[in-house]
């Protein structure tokens, strides 16, 4: 039997680099590439943008959200029918969120944080998001290296101000307990990888391989 379509979503400022080390048992998955938001854009609108990269679809697909992509995920799925959304290290709830970010939203920290430091010193940056071997580490460098300021200052707006606490149909929440960025969330039926850090789709890619192809079809 043909699996429905499967889309991926990455982390914030992140692309297909993230996924690299899954195996996922699907003849075509595609990856959501992040555009350009419009100014003070929300994250509805800015899913209902992304759309168009999903193209004609014969049957409702399946989404997998990693951390940021599965906010935008969730946006997506409140738009078009959906198989199932699969959440890696997100947001199942705005609720969950801890109160520090919102207090930093309220700061507007967000503005004043020195990404172009982070860019040049990216060792804090790998402990905080749990890259643990040389290969982690280097893909989580570039891809802060690449990413733009502007699209991370955006987005921590945007997450700051969405409001979400109506969970998708056919959700599946996978997260690790050692995750410094997203606590687990306050959900029933979470799959818990026990040691999984926030960027587990690499450090533990094959337990999360297993559980996500449980799922996909």
């Amino acid at each position: 039997m043909t699996p429905p379509p499967l889309f991926l979503l990455s982390g914030l400022g992140a692309d297909e680099r993230l996924f690299q080390f899954l195996q996922l048992q699907h003849p075509n998955p595609v990856v959501i590439q992040w555009i350009a938001p419009l100014p003070n854009e929300s994250l509805g609108a800015y899913a209902g943008r992304l759309l168009a990269q999903l193209g004609p679809i014969a049957e409702p697909p399946v989404l997998v959200g990693l951390s940021f992509g599965g906010m935008v995920a969730q946006e997506l799925a409140r738009r078009i029918p959906v198989r199932r959304v699969i959440l890696l290290s997100s947001l199942a709830n705005t609720g969950d969120l801890p109160w520090y970010y919102r207090a930093g939203g309220f700061l507007r920290l967000q503005h004043l944080v020195p990404f172009q430091l982070a860019k040049r010193w990216t060792a804090p940056t790998a402990w905080l998001f749990g890259a643990q071997t040389p290969a982690e580490k280097k893909i989580l460098a570039a891809i802060v290296r690449d990413t733009d300021p502007a699209f991370l200052r955006w987005a921590l707006t945007a997450i700051l101000r969405w409001r979400h606490t109506a969970p998708v149909p056919n959700r599946v929440i996978i997260h690790g307990d050692r995750d410094k960025i997203l606590p687990v969330p306050h959900q029933a039926g979470v799959h818990v990888v026990q040691g999984g850090e926030h960027l587990m789709v690499m450090s533990r890619a094959a337990e999360v391989s297993a559980l996500l192809n449980r799922y996909l079809h």
